[in-house]
């Protein structure tokens, strides 16, 4: 008998903002979770510092899974589940929501059928499964198909691309009622977007928040400080032991220093991004708008019921527009991101 022919599963890569993952339709993948996620460890390539033998790209932000289904919420069209694949560990996890592979999922869902196309934009209702929380976005369609070519460019990805505005309603959640509290002895903010954050000034480190990542990571006493605060917060965030997951992120402020509103460093945990994440940059929005804490002190703040926030980060800085309500609270934040289609087809477990 001959050898049976190893069965390939439709996907395509994309880029979404400056992350970088497979996008899946939910149906062409293994309904059991535990099966699911040994099959992506062998897509990605996990566990492997490079990845060689899998189609991830030896690093966080490239080792990314977005799975895409129709959504039976009437509120939404689709429903995205992400999953981080760790890289040199045989681990999936689907702690957190990734806003940045969000600005990919709605054009691959206009592609595979799941939303119909407008005229000239689409907008797409997105349930993100991981939380429950809601986002739309809004993909150029001219003629009625996705457009990947425009002018839009973001910081931390060369060229332009078109844009896909991405909006999140709702005022951020602070999981201990407080603007600011104190833990293990350091000022800090805890706030909820969508993603969950300890921000914490960077001065409280001796730092001023414009260092490069691969110093930061350089620094073993830091990361063991930071992780510490880190896993202390995640206690007092109601979120539990958070030794061994990816949340909460921790968030280094300071002034800005390039125009924004304020600068950053994010530890996702244990690596410094390269930028930031979506939902990072809008918890940190909402943050500066607060009456107390340490991205209120340091941010330059201006006035109006629609402010810009510029958030900077090591590869530039992304605007979070943020609309406030009567009271003054935020109402609701958009970003605009881009994306890119790299290839879609057959992957090879």
């Amino acid at each position: 008998m001959g050898v049976k022919a190893q069965a390939g599963i439709p996907c395509a890569w994309m880029r979404g903002g400056t992350s970088k993952g497979g996008l899946f339709l939910a149906r062409d993948l293994p309904a059991d979770p535990a099966e699911r996620d040994a099959l992506l460890l062998r897509i990605l390539g996990s566990p492997d510092p490079r990845q060689i033998d899998g189609m991830g790209g030896g690093d966080p932000l490239t080792s990314k899974v977005a799975i895409v289904s129709p959504s039976a919420d009437p509120a939404a069209d689709v429903d995205y589940l992400f999953l981080q694949v760790w890289v040199a560990e045989p681990r999936v996890g689907a702690d957190q929501v990734c806003g940045n592979m969000l600005a990919a999922v709605a054009p691959f869902a206009i592609e595979q059928g799941l939303v119909p196309a407008a005229a000239e934009e689409t907008r797409v209702r997105i349930r993100q499964v991981n939380d429950g929380s809601m986002a739309t976005a809004t993909v150029q369609t001219p003629g009625g198909r996705v457009t990947y070519a425009g002018g839009t460019a973001i910081d931390g990805v060369p060229g332009t691309a078109a844009p896909v505005l991405l909006t999140f309603g709702g005022a951020p959640r602070l999981p201990t009622g407080r603007p600011e509290d104190e833990v293990a002895g350091e000022a800090v903010t805890l706030i909820d977007s969508g993603m969950p954050l300890v921000i914490v000034a960077a001065a409280a480190f001796g730092l001023t928040g414009e260092e490069a990542p691969v110093v930061l990571e350089a620094d073993a006493g830091l990361r063991a400080r930071v992780e510490a605060l880190r896993q202390a917060a995640g206690l007092r965030m109601g979120l539990g032991d958070v030794a061994a997951r990816t949340v909460p992120k921790l968030v280094l402020v300071g002034p800005p220093v390039s125009g924004g509103t304020i600068a950053t460093r994010t530890f996702i945990p244990h690596r410094v991004h390269a930028a930031i994440g979506v939902l990072a940059a809008v918890g940190v929005a909402g943050a500066c708008l607060l009456p107390a804490g340490p991205a209120a002190r340091v941010a330059r703040r201006t006035g109006g019921a629609v402010r810009t926030i510029g958030i900077e980060h090591p590869a530039g800085r992304l605007d979070c527009r943020v609309t406030l309500d009567a009271t003054g609270a935020p109402a609701s934040a958009a970003v605009v991101r881009t994306a890119r289609k790299l290839m879609a087809g057959l992957v090879f477990p």
